[in-house]
């Protein structure tokens, strides 16, 4: 039977730890060679590599902070000089930091939306620059959180329904170069970031679990099948939308 993504090449941001390192395996499961990409955290992104290439399929690690846009053109040259090509640029970099309005700094603020927009933007740029005549896809990693605006995350999920709002306008713009461009927008999903932050141990997580229809708080592989749908010719007449997974919770 053969994988759906059989001959692509798949650039995962932020993708040592988490949503990230979940979807970089899983695209390589559909058969995609996937350039691993990390900022500091070397170990992680080694990890998924030796996972998927003890598999027998095919990965490298590649470093680079996707807030600088040097890094981002050298993430797409180390991709071309590894596998000859790229095919799918997954965004899933990010940061999140929630703050009350009266801690909000100038860099509280300029510290998520240089990742989590202009990081996004200048990836896709990159990324259009180097997709063939085939086109190409684009999946953003957006969050619940662009509509759901809790308290105390006004920075943040700014971030998030400008994300939103990015995908649409990218989607208008390159449709006509068979570029797709999808968001999709995870409830709260229990990895080593909210471990790090308490959240899986909190009130906050029994109070979204009790709001949730399907009453549990999502999984990475909750996420990355839908990241492999919209990176395939399965999807291929869906573009500019927006996919919440999120238990029904949003």
């Amino acid at each position: 039977m053969s994988k759906k993504l059989e001959g692509k090449v798949a650039v995962v941001t932020g993708a040592s730890k988490g949503i990230g390192a979940e979807i970089a395996l899983q695209l390589a499961r559909e058969g995609a060679a996937v350039v691993v990409n990390y900022a500091s955290s070397k170990a992680g992104a080694d990890k998924v590599v030796s996972e998927i290439t003890g598999k027998g399929g095919k990965a490298v690690a590649v470093q680079a902070d996707v807030a600088k846009e040097e890094d981002i053109r050298r993430l797409f040259a180390e991709t071309k000089k590894a596998f000859g090509r790229v095919d799918v640029l997954v965004n899933n970099a990010g940061i999140y930091e929630f703050t009350p309005l009266d801690n909000v700094t100038p860099e509280h603020f300029h510290k998520q939306f240089n990742l989590n927009v202009l990081g996004l933007i200048l990836s896709s740029q990159e990324a259009v620059r180097h997709f063939g005549d085939n086109g190409g896809n684009i999946i953003n990693i957006s969050s619940v959180a662009a509509t759901s605006a809790p308290a105390t995350a006004s920075v943040y999920s700014a971030t998030k329904a400008a994300v939103d709002a990015v995908t649409k306008s990218l989607a208008k713009e390159l449709g006509p170069k068979k570029v797709r461009v999808n968001s999709v927008n995870p409830g709260m999903v229990e990895t080593e970031g909210t471990h790090a932050q308490g959240i899986p141990d909190s009130d906050w997580r029994k109070q979204i679990e009790a709001q949730t229809p399907l009453g549990r708080i999502g999984q990475p592989q909750d996420v990355a099948p839908i990241v492999a749908f919209l990176a395939s010719n399965d999807a291929a007449w869906i573009t500019g939308e927006t996919f919440f997974i999120s238990g029904g919770n949003r």
